[in-house]
């Protein structure tokens, strides 16, 4: 067997093993893993924020409210506020 082939085959192991493991959440809790800022309740809780909203309200530009990226949660529409 070629040292090309079992780096592939090794790689395709690998790639399926991480690809059962993140949906183990999806299979047992029936929903996926919240990795949003804004969708995380514990996140939430602790008052961890998108990081572009804590800069924004850091420099007095917008609050939460006025980044509605933010509180939809997609703290990647934010940008577009932060560079005006």
């Amino acid at each position: 067997m070629s040292s090309t082939l079992l780096v592939i085959l090794i790689a395709v192991v690998l790639v399926a093993f991480f690809v059962v493991g993140m949906s183990l959440t999806l299979i047992f809790k029936g929903h996926n893993i919240k990795s949003e800022i804004s969708d995380n309740e514990h996140m939430k809780e602790r008052g961890i924020k998108c990081a572009v909203q804590e800069t924004l309200e850091l420099d007095g530009k917008k609050s939460e409210e006025d980044c509605l990226g933010c509180s939809a949660g997609n703290c990647g529409s934010c940008d577009s506020i932060m560079t005006k």
